[in-house]
């Protein structure tokens, strides 16, 4: 029987990663929380969720800049308290942005009159741009397509974009905009518009959204969108704001297969498995280099049973690297083949060093001893691991 809802088995919002663990930092916009320094509490007791709450009206600021303060309550209980003495808020930095509502009197639209524009309805279909302007200190310009299509549609329309000039695009840069692509009916005051907000970057300088309207309407009586063979475009900017982004990138390599990072198979053999107490991990073995053992505890509903896969703490492997690791873990069926199995293919860092299941069997079919997993007390794990790749982060 295979075991679904692999998961990262570290500290997470809402309740405390479960005793008999490891509890490990997990960075998450900025914050580190929960990093205690040994194992802790019994594996199988009672314990009640801790929460992790934002404080809204507590600021941080100082010299490395502003931001909210997390705040962790904990439950009174032996593992919390020794959870207590190495716990760390970090603080949360709130992203820095530029000016985004326009200043008294400061220009915001952008009129382009098309004179002769029936001459430009016989080029055909194709983009035509505006010269760059500046509003709002960026670089745009607008570009104008007389005979575009709509998908599943024979209809013919003017189409107007707004597009971010190159020499405003900048690699950690995002420009949020809101505004809105205007067709002027010169004469009633009757626009075409369609407002747009749009985040404009590197790999999106365009609006992607157009404001459209078919040749048709354009042309009709007694709107005038058209005035002595002249037609009126533009764009009028409600809100900009400028922000700056980091980027963290991933390099993943996975190893082809051979005799070096063949799978190696442990058993761990629990002659009494309701003696365990402080420590639910099997004695260490070695795979790859490195040291892992496997964990089992109580899962947080106190209805099943959570297993997981650990790699021991190493100098090895670099903060910024981490190792892909092909595993499963199964609960062995004693006098038959029916095992509960999971498998998983996850990076481990020194950082994420535990990765299983919360809720792998619950705990009425492992103790009902008719389903083989549990006999006399007697229980058989066995892990399967092979290291097939490696990562860095940059």
């Amino acid at each position: 029987m295979t075991t679904r809802g692999l998961s990262f088995l570290g500290c997470s919002f809402g309740q405390a990663a479960a005793p008999g663990l490891r509890l490990m930092s997990i960075g998450i916009g900025g914050l580190e929380a929960c990093q205690p320094n040994s194992r802790m509490g019994d594996a199988f007791g009672d314990r009640k969720p801790a929460k992790l709450e934002w404080d809204p009206d507590n600021n941080l600021s100082g010299a490395s800049g502003s931001g909210l303060r997390a705040v962790l309550h904990l439950p009174n209980s032996p593992w919390a308290k020794r959870l207590a003495h190495s716990l760390v808020v970090a603080r949360i930095p709130t992203p820095r942005r530029g000016r985004s509502k326009p200043r008294q009197g400061q220009q915001t639209t952008l009129k382009w009159s098309v004179d002769g524009f029936s001459s430009l309805l016989d080029k055909g279909e194709g983009w035509t741009y505006s010269r760059v302007f500046e509003i709002m200190g960026h670089n745009w310009y607008l570009k104008l397509n007389p005979r575009d299509k709509k998908s599943g549609d024979d209809k013919e329309y003017a189409s107007l974009m707004l597009q971010l000039a190159s020499s405003s695009v900048k690699p950690d840069t995002v420009v949020e905009a809101s505004f809105k692509l205007l067709i002027y009916d010169q004469s009633y005051g009757k626009h075409s518009e369609y407002q747009v907000r749009h985040s404009f970057q590197t790999a999106s300088t365009s609006s992607g959204a157009s404001c459209m309207i078919s040749l048709e309407k354009l042309k009709e009586r007694p709107s005038k969108f058209i005035v002595n063979n002249s037609c009126t475009f533009g764009v009028e900017f409600i809100k900009v704001t400028t922000s700056k982004v980091s980027t963290t990138s991933e390099t993943l390599f996975v190893q082809k297969p051979s005799i070096f990072n063949e799978a190696k198979t442990y058993t761990w053999d629990i002659e009494d498995f309701f003696a365990l107490k402080n420590s639910g991990y099997s004695p260490e073995f070695e795979v790859g280099g490195y040291k892992w053992s496997i964990g089992i505890y109580k899962s947080c509903d106190g209805n099943h049973l959570t297993l997981g896969l650990c790699m021991g703490k190493t100098n090895d492997l670099p903060n910024d690297s981490a190792n892909l690791v092909e595993f499963s873990l199964s609960i062995k069926h004693q006098e038959g083949d029916n095992h509960r199995k999971g498998t998983g293919r996850n990076q481990f860092t020194n950082k994420a060093s535990c990765w299983g299941w919360e809720k792998f069997i619950s705990l009425e079919d492992f103790k009902d001893s008719s389903n083989g997993y549990l006999v006399k007390n007697k229980c058989c794990i066995e892990a399967e691991v092979a290291i097939v790749g490696s990562s860095k982060m940059e």
